[in-house]
């Protein structure tokens, strides 16, 4: 997206023989592609490789010798197993082991050289094996939204060859001047050649993370939609998997300024159509309009043809600044995504036949004001494939008068340090995953907009799930599940849930909970409301971050949210049931969600990021009101943080900013709140949450997969080994959101992701020095459907 001083504004599916949304047609099953990284992806490789495949031949001696060398390594990487899944090392155990590696295989080569088509692999007759690598769609409110708002992430899924569908909403014409600032006076407007070279530039930029070469050919063609217009879809010819879907409705023009026709007007009901606004070249050449309801009706079309399994959206309550009051977002983004919301509730209501899927909502203007994010290298990437849209060699490789990509921002193809981050507006809580007292496991994500639970009972017994929890009507629940254990057993589950209404003022963020009707019970009971602190959307556009929880040693259950003036708020239950009101307890200029946990001596802590340091709070004993809070000194982290409780206090965890290592310090509440023993971990350069358990340490290394690290520590309460430099072992799994991790009785760890094909993927590990995770197994059958 352009800088703020130039708003100007402007999605991706693919089939190229009919309308959208025609569900008993059947989904276009193009190639799934390879999983090797394509020449453009200078993100390193998809996958870490053991090194080169043995020669064949040789001689007899020389074979005998391979052969003995094979029986020895074989019988250390046994061991290596028995020692990472320690007493859960039984028969059935193991089976679901071995087919989780196969699993993983799958996963990393979701094609073959034959092309197959989608979902046809060979292993699919193993239930463990995933046929279906997963699809991604996203919606955009504008080009360019994707690259400086969703890349990497975006980059990650084409190199490792998931179908990528973009979906742009507007043209993104603003004053229809294609020209830097230099020559802006002199360049005459014209709306529909600058959108014109706007997806130029797109298809470049798409062209070059796909085959390395911006030049690669597409095929154009005109689809009909559900909602009686027409869009452009953009079919990549040598990776069909990747496709582009223009649906050319008039933008903004203004980031913040009341401008009526537009998607917020539209949503408003300022005007009772918007206009399209058709780029000169496109094959659509007849015009026409959209009510709400048939841009909502032309995205359900668009997500019943492709079935998605990871829906990527931009961030729907983006919230304001406190003196201006002026959104701190594009109001075509948020808009632009409350529409995709209202869409994915009427599709996962009224569409059947259809995968499972998850949603991760992605930060967009204001992460200009946070810590970068990305590490140098990731950070160049991303650059490279901004310069390609920018159009920043002016060859014209395209052969379009219009120009072959966006110069507004070839200035500044960085935007406002946009191109140096990434950053989730929701699903950053990494306490989705508990254990119970019988060993069992819990898993808590939103699936289709609902509650979905997983439940392995015991030990060593099978998985369940998932099964979806009903919600009110009219409601759907937002990304990001936190979890905490009362002090009878039950475990509670927190998040947020939005509601929509008839009238635009009844959309409503709310903080809700569930909590088991007894310990070990698989029966959850009705939603609890505790609404929100936010008198308005008007007022804050609904910013609340997603609940932190902790239960302190009095049996005090509390939940706090950053609000939209970017303070923290809270309420608390007394042991008896009742909640008070929403208490205020301060800070300022928070970002992103606080994190909470509960020391050994019962104290809850919760901390919270700013843009220059880490806010803390703590009780003075359990059942206190919370103290004050308290500049812990720290430096300035990229978000998001983590929270644990341990035996010498709460350790923090978090992201350095400008590299993608992670950091960890000490905070106890002992005489007021104090933090020690701030300490570089290293790690593979990444971004996004760390979850921590034990001595498992794990997050999203660089490429987009799972790093993780079991260091030799000083015991079950004393985490990862604090030395600096210690390599991460790296697993091939794509994954959305934040990882979580949970202890399971005191010698076994368990780790668990959402795949990009919308299953749950769980591992473990003995929690003893220097222990290696076991094979990831997949929970439930292939995600075909709900």
């Amino acid at each position: 997206m352009p800088d703020p001083a130039h708003p100007k504004e402007g999605p991706s599916a693919g089939r190229n023989d009919g309308p959208f949304g025609n569900p008993a047609g059947g989904r276009d099953e193009g190639p799934a592609g390879r999983g090797d990284s394509p020449a453009g992806d200078r993100g390193g490789p998809a996958h870490d490789r053991g090194g080169p495949a043995g020669r064949r031949g040789g001689s007899p001696a020389r074979a005998g010798a391979r052969k003995r060398r094979a029986r020895a390594a074989s019988r250390r990487r046994r061991g290596r197993v028995v020692k990472a899944v320690g007493f859960c090392a039984a028969a059935a155990a193991a089976g679901m082991l071995l087919r989780g590696n196969e699993a993983l295989d799958a996963l990393d080569h979701p094609g073959t050289a034959e092309g197959k088509a989608f979902g046809a692999g060979s292993a699919a007759a193993d239930p463990a094996v995933p046929a279906d690598p997963g699809r991604v769609l996203q919606v955009l409110a504008h080009p360019d939204d994707d690259l400086y708002f969703m890349n990497p992430d975006l980059r990650y899924s084409i190199a490792a060859g998931h179908p990528v569908t973009s979906v742009y909403l507007t043209s993104g014409e603003a004053d229809g001047i294609n020209a830097g600032e230099a020559q802006v006076a002199t360049t005459p407007p014209d709306k529909p050649a600058y959108a014109e070279a706007r997806q130029n530039g797109i298809r470049s930029a798409y062209a070059q993370m796909a085959t390395g070469d911006r030049d690669s050919p597409w095929k154009r063609t005109v689809v009909p939609t559900e909602g009686g217009g027409h869009a452009e879809l953009d079919v990549l010819t040598a990776k069909p998997q990747v496709n582009l879907v223009w649906l050319q409705m008039r933008e903004a023009g203004n980031v913040w300024a009341d401008r009526p026709d537009s998607l917020h007007g539209l949503w408003d009901g300022k005007v009772p159509r918007l206009e399209s606004m058709l780029a000169s070249g496109s094959p659509v050449k007849q015009r026409f309009t959209y009510t709400k309801d048939q841009v909502v009706r032309t995205l359900v079309g668009i997500l019943a043809r492709y079935g998605p399994t990871t829906v990527r959206s931009q961030d729907p309550s983006p919230g304001r600044f406190p003196d201006s009051k002026h959104y701190t977002d594009h109001q075509d983004h948020f808009y632009g995504a409350r529409f995709v919301q209202v869409a994915l509730g009427a599709y996962a209501k009224e569409v059947k036949d259809r995968p499972h899927f998850s949603v991760q909502n992605y930060l967009g203007y204001f992460n200009g004001s946070l810590p970068s994010a990305l590490a140098p290298d990731e950070a160049k990437a991303k650059l490279d494939i901004l310069d390609t849209y920018a159009w920043t060699d002016r060859q014209n490789h395209c052969g379009s008068a219009a120009g072959c990509g966006d110069l507004k921002v070839a200035d500044h193809p960085a935007g406002n340090h946009w191109s140096s981050s990434i950053n989730y507006a929701r699903g950053t809580a990494t306490s989705w995953l508990a254990a119970d007292k019988e060993h069992g496991l819990w898993a808590f994500r939103v699936l289709d907009g609902q509650l979905a639970l997983w439940h392995r009972d015991g030990l060593l017994g099978p998985w369940s799930g998932p099964r979806l929890l009903p919600g009110a009507d009219g409601t759907v629940m937002d990304q990001g599940i936190s979890t905490v254990t009362l002090a009878d057993g039950r475990i509670a589950a927190f998040g947020t849930r939005t509601s929509f209404g008839a009238r635009p003022a009844d959309y409503r963020r709310e903080v809700v909970y569930t909590v088991q009707r007894a310990p070990g019970s698989p029966e959850f009971g009705e939603w609890t409301v505790l609404g929100t602190p936010e008198t308005s959307d008007e007022n804050w556009t609904s910013d609340i971050s997603a609940p932190a929880v902790a239960v302190d040693g009095s049996g005090q259950l509390a939940v706090y949210v950053r609000d939209g003036a970017y303070t923290l708020r809270g309420r608390v239950r007394s042991p008896a049931g009742a909640w008070g009101p929403w208490d205020r307890y301060g800070g300022s200029d928070l970002h992103g969600s606080p994190a909470a946990a509960t020391d050994s001596a019962g104290r809850r802590v919760v901390l919270a990021a700013t843009t220059k340091t880490v806010l803390g709070w703590a009780q003075p004993k359990a059942g206190a009101p919370l103290g004050p809070a308290t500049t812990t000194g720290l430096p300035a982290p990229a978000l998001p943080i983590t929270a644990q409780s341990r035996d010498d206090g709460v350790r923090l965890w978090f992201r350095k900013p400008d590299s993608g290592g992670v950091a960890t310090a000490l905070v106890t509440g002992a005489g007021g709140l104090k933090v020690t023993g701030l300490t570089d971990l290293g790690g593979q350069a990444g971004f996004g949450s760390v979850t921590a358990s034990g001595r498992l340490l794990a997050g999203r290394a660089a490429g987009g997969r799972l790093g993780s690290d079991i260091g030799p520590g000083a015991g079950p309460g004393a985490g990862p080994d604090v030395g600096p430099g210690r390599p991460w072992e790296r697993s091939p799994l794509m994954f959305v959101g934040a990882p979580s991790s949970t202890l399971n009785g005191k010698s076994t760890v368990n780790l668990a992701v959402m795949g990009l094909d919308g299953r749950l993927y769980v591992t473990s590990a003995a929690d003893a020095p220097d222990a290696h995770l076991a094979p990831w197994q997949p929970v439930g059958p292939p995600n075909g459907g709900p």
